[in-house]
């Protein structure tokens, strides 16, 4: 899935609370955009974002106390050099932070180029934190997959499977057990790091539960705040088989963790078989615990096998 375009107006709004901004010039520029190019070459949302350097171009350009004097405290002329040369870097956006005046020169610039100029008295590191943040969740990497994401015993759990095995009903069930949910039907997710995959709910189908027979039931209003959760990272994805394929596509016991690649970051996996009788919501809570095990680095398998080890070797003996 294809990123939505950031436009200076956009990200203005983002953030006119937190970093209590204004808008200084190129007001006219307001849909201005990230270079398309660059956004794809970048590694990650931050690297387009960053302090004012003239071998960067296509980023947000900060400028704070320590540029703004490398822009002004020198000849007049050379003065003026600099500031014509943030032109050629094409940037988005300019923000002017540390509480400095913006030079005069700065703002003509930037009315002449239609570059939006945003001026804030916060710290120019925090404005690099906070904006780094932002544009790193929202250029990642990003797909979206049908199931019912949850926040399980504090796991971020996505439970996938064959049609009509009742996963929107295990969802239930395991909400009434003190478990949240995330989404149900399709979840969004993105990849916001190299090994971290967070999992939201897209924005129609929030607080919602759909279950056959019964239809849509908001689970905000039924079970409370406490019961949804606004995202989580993805740890674990439980599987739901009917019998005939896990005797046919799995191992009953297999030699090595599962995993299932998710925009290249491998998540670990377990395969549950659904039958009459069995109790899946205690089962995939058995999982979760197993999973948080194994994440601290206890492997209730492994220890198995060493044990196996040293019984064959003491009957040997």
């Amino acid at each position: 899935m294809k990123p939505t375009a950031i436009s200076a107006d956009v990200l203005f709004e983002a953030f006119r609370g937190q970093l209590r901004w204004q808008w200084l010039a190129g007001l006219g520029a307001s849909e201005r955009r990230f270079d398309e190019v660059a956004v794809r070459a970048a590694r990650s949302g931050a690297d387009l974002v960053g302090y004012l350097n003239y071998i960067h171009p296509y980023r947000v350009q900060i400028l704070g106390e320590r540029e703004i004097s490398y822009l002004t405290n020198s000849a007049s002329v050379d003065c003026l050099r600099r500031i014509s040369r943030i032109v050629t870097l094409e940037p988005p956006v300019l923000v002017l932070a540390d509480g400095q005046t913006a030079p005069g020169e700065l703002v003509s610039m930037c009315e002449r180029a239609q570059i939006p100029l945003f001026a804030t008295t916060e710290s120019s590191a925090f404005v690099i934190d906070v904006l780094r943040a932002y544009l790193s969740k929202h250029f990642a990497d990003r797909s979206s997959m049908h199931g019912v994401f949850m926040d399980i015993l504090g796991l971020g759990v996505m439970i996938t499977g064959e049609s009509g095995l009742g996963k929107s009903e295990l969802g239930l069930e395991l909400i009434s057990r003190g478990n949240g949910l995330v989404a149900d039907d399709v979840v969004d997710l993105f990849r916001i790091n190299q090994a971290t995959i967070e999992g939201r709910c897209p924005e129609l189908l929030q607080n919602l539960l759909e279950v056959r027979g019964i239809g849509l039931l908001d689970i905000r209003a039924i079970f409370g705040e406490t019961a949804v959760r606004r995202k989580m990272r993805l740890k674990l994805i439980v599987h739901l088989v009917r019998k005939e394929t896990l005797e046919r596509d799995y191992d009953r016991l297999p030699h090595e963790p599962l995993s299932q690649d998710v925009l290249g970051v491998p998540v670990r996996k377990v395969v549950v078989q659904v039958v009459a009788g069995r109790n899946i919501a205690v089962l995939v809570e058995a999982a979760v615990r197993n999973t948080i095990l194994q994440l601290r680095g206890i492997d209730t398998y492994q220890e198995f096998m060493a044990r196996h080890q040293r019984a064959m070797s003491q009957g040997d003996a």
